[in-house]
């Protein structure tokens, strides 16, 4: 049986512990019409199977070191006593450009779950305390922020009836690893 519990700043030790992979099948490719002025099409297109560990990227335990967490928000999923997924709500910031300024917006900071527990419901069950956390605060809307090659994600979260609102092809252009990634930011209404 797995249980979500809000967590606290002590929890970020174990937190990292949780691997976040993507297992990369295929990716949103761009295509744009008439150089864009006719729009962006999002063409899904196999790619040679490999996994990205985002972990490397967001380490939970530097998050104090980069940032006031003071009003940020960890939830963490258990089966049993072993924790197999987790996730991080940010709101409230004055440093973290996601925010845009604005007190009525959270960003789903990060969510993962442990490859061995995926397609059980859990990112599902953290997904929905977040948002149920996010209504309790008076939020009306959170932001969220992949890549095109999280195809999975990107199912998810239109699943859960969030918008594509941005795609910046040239976001991680100066981070040589993944500069030929293209970001999409979606925005649920709360």
């Amino acid at each position: 049986m797995i249980r979500i519990q809000q967590m606290d700043v002590s929890f970020l030790k174990d937190y990292d512990k949780i691997p976040m992979l993507v297992h990369v099948k295929s990716v949103y490719q761009l295509k744009k019409v008439n150089r864009g002025l006719g729009g962006v099409l999002l063409e899904e297109v196999p790619v040679k199977p490999y996994v990205k560990d985002l972990g490397r990227y967001d380490v939970a335990r530097e998050y104090a070191h980069r940032f006031d967490i003071t009003n940020w928000v960890f939830f963490a999923a258990f089966d049993e006593e072993e924790p197999v997924g987790a996730s991080t709500l940010v709101c409230r910031t004055p440093n973290v450009n996601m925010l845009d300024g604005r007190e009525d917006l959270c960003v789903l900071w990060d969510i993962r779950v442990k490859d061995s527990h995926k397609g059980r419901g859990v990112g599902q069950m953290l997904f929905d305390a977040g948002v149920r956390w996010a209504r309790q605060e008076g939020f009306s809307q959170m932001k969220i922020e992949c890549q095109n090659n999280n195809v999975p994600a990107c199912h998810f979260y239109h699943k859960q009836g969030a918008v594509l609102s941005q795609i910046n092809e040239y976001a991680y252009f100066g981070e040589k690893e993944i500069q030929d990634e293209v970001q999409l930011i979606w925005y649920l209404n709360l």
